[in-house]
């Protein structure tokens, strides 16, 4: 019955979890993986989270189905967290509760294909592998938009803003708001408004995918450009995740958030995406989203998750400047300035896949083929090894 199937090659970056594993040595370090790590490689309970959880299995519990929609507690503090607490310009925001933030892509992909079955995906080069296949899975035609320099190792406006002067309108632009993935290049305001300009004369539909917010500046500033949307009355879709800002990966905690400046449409706009959930997964898992809720809803426990992103983020940008200074040493012809101008979990180093290859068959030290790195990998105890390992391999 099966017999025709084809083989699956396997995600090239989770297939990097099974190698590792295998790995024996004991010097071994895992920098592919897309996970924040602590000082001791280990994936936080954040204590915030544990106290909500803690008080969430102290009282009595519903086992019902949550609507198609999610929990209107959970969607509110989506709105709050992305549009802002004042609530300026979000009467408009139609918001469902999603199986994690892959799952708000794909159900933002599947109502996209409904709604402009012609349009095609644009995504950055380079950009996360999955963002390719979640779109061709729904049906999409995906093409790519140049972003990142390899000289500079920084952003390439230029062309970015001409690829996208050439889209169609209707075509839909994939971006994010803070700590892209792979590259840790991001926009700074002016150039943002720039490509906005672009999106808004050639009527692009601006499709956002925020998983790490907080994790470049603040909670606050890295939505900025959500806000600026908003501000210039954009229609635009928005998909986020708790899995990495509350270290909640297991618990698929994600959103999908559509903005209309017209109010009217807002019911439309839910309703379709109610039709969406029910063709897929037809409601939303219960346990993770009472953790969000009893986090971000409760004053004291809000402000401490605060401290905890905060700092989560300082070590990474600690992480940055302890490897840029480490390379300085082992490898003094090598410029790691990009390490302290990206931001986020992620560095771009431009690294051959031969490179790559070399410091995992020699060092066993574990990267992406690509050449990107996950920063929050490295601790005060392999910082050195890694950055004598990549001096070997230059």
């Amino acid at each position: 019955m099966f017999s025709k199937l084809p083989t699956y090659a396997g995600d090239p970056i989770l297939g990097l979890i099974g190698e590792f594993e295998r790995d024996e040595r004991p010097n071994k370090v895992n920098l592919g993986v897309g996970i924040y790590q602590d000082e001791n490689g280990d994936v936080p309970f954040l204590p915030s989270v544990l106290e909500a959880e803690r008080r969430y299995l102290a009282s009595p519990r519903k086992a019902g189905y949550l609507p198609m929609e999610g929990d209107a507690r959970y969607r509110q503090v989506i709105r709050n967290l992305l549009f802002g607490i004042d609530g300026t310009g979000v009467g408009e925001v139609s918001i469902v509760q999603t199986v994690g933030g892959s799952g708000a892509l794909r159900l933002g992909a599947d109502f996209l294909k409904r709604a402009y079955p012609d349009s095609r995906v644009l995504v950055s080069d380079p950009t996360w592998d999955n963002h390719i296949g979640i779109f061709e899975g729904a049906g999409f035609e995906v093409g790519q938009y140049r972003y990142f320099d390899p000289k500079t190792r920084g952003l390439d406006m230029d062309w970015m803003l001409i690829d996208l002067g050439g889209a169609r309108p209707q075509d839909v632009v994939l971006l994010a708001p803070c700590c892209h993935n792979p590259t840790g290049v991001d926009p700074n305001r002016d150039e943002w408004c720039r490509i906005l300009d672009v999106i808004q004369s050639r009527q692009l539909i601006p499709f956002l995918d925020i998983a790490y917010q907080g994790f470049a500046e603040n909670l606050e500033d890295d939505a900025w450009v959500i806000r600026e949307m908003v501000h210039r009355r954009m229609d635009f879709i928005v998909s986020s995740s708790f899995s990495k800002i509350l270290s909640l990966y297991g618990e698929r905690c994600g959103a999908l958030s559509i903005y209309t400046p017209i109010a009217s449409r807002a019911s439309n706009v839910l309703g379709q995406l109610k039709l969406c959930v029910r063709r897929n997964y037809s409601s939303p898992p219960t346990h993770g989203m009472e953790l969000v809720v009893g986090v971000l809803t409760d004053v004291e426990l809000r402000a401490q998750w605060i401290r905890e992103l905060a700092g989560m983020r300082e070590r990474i940008r600690d992480m940055r400047n302890r490897l840029k200074e480490a390379l300085a040493r082992t490898a003094p012809l090598f410029d790691a300035t990009f390490l302290v101008e990206q931001r986020g979990m992620f560095a771009y180093t431009g690294l051959s896949e031969e490179q790559i290859r070399a410091l995992r068959d020699e060092s066993g030290i574990y990267a992406a083929a690509s050449g990107r790195i996950c920063v929050s990998g490295l601790n005060p105890s392999n910082i050195d090894y890694v950055a004598e390992a990549i001096a070997k391999v230059l």
